[in-house]
């Protein structure tokens, strides 16, 4: 069997530690990482966090710079299992959309679309004009699954940590990758519905 292998894209749209983290969980997964970040990336990984950009890329197998176009996740004859985009800023939803892509993140992206592979892009933006909101429905249209960071006010978290884990959890619930990082409805919290006879399952 292939060993499980995610492209992780890091765009600078705020919210840079949802890709650092998804990095940190899909290392303890044992999944192969390969790591693309832009520009923007570092500058708002310097604002947002303690982090050094060589921090980031320590936590991925492989990491390659944007401009690298021979890099080995800009070809669709390299298997993976898809890409994450976290998080995603409009200019990269845009480019992807559009498929004229203008780096390697973008042009990643691109490939794994067209080898019909997974893509889920974390567009990190509020509120959307309609100019945003066209760009979602084309990316959703070509093959992408859009997927803003929206906290899950129902597991309970107790921390902006376990917000950030719960919904990297559900991102990676689309690759079938379970980290146990999601506190799921009707399993670790909440009933199991309104005519629900067997014993309750503890709150969250």
């Amino acid at each position: 069997m292939m060993l499980r292998r995610l492209i992780v894209g890091i765009s600078g749209a705020s919210g840079v530690i949802y890709g650092i983290r998804l990095l940190e969980l899909l290392r303890g997964a044992g999944v192969e990482t390969h790591l693309v970040m832009t520009r923007s990336a570092e500058v708002t990984l310097a604002h947002e966090t303690g982090h050094k950009a060589a921090d980031v890329r320590a936590l991925a197998d492989i990491a390659y710079a944007n401009d690298d176009i021979a890099a080995a996740i800009a070809s669709g004859s390299f298997r993976t299992d898809g890409m994450i985009v976290a998080p995603c800023s409009i200019r990269s939803l845009s480019e992807i959309a559009t498929g004229v892509t203008a780096g390697l993140l973008t042009r990643a992206a691109d490939v794994a679309l067209k080898e019909r592979r997974r893509v889920v892009l974390m567009v990190r933006e509020t509120p959307l004009h309609a100019g945003h909101l066209q760009s979602m429905l084309r990316a959703t249209e070509i093959g992408a699954i859009v997927y803003p960071p929206v906290p899950a006010m129902y597991a309970a978290p107790d921390s902006v940590e376990a917000l950030i884990d719960q919904t990297l959890g559900r991102v990676l619930d689309l690759f079938d990758i379970d980290t146990g990082a999601v506190r799921r409805w009707g399993e670790d919290c909440g009933k199991t519905g309104p005519r629900a006879t067997r014993r309750a399952i503890p709150e969250c």
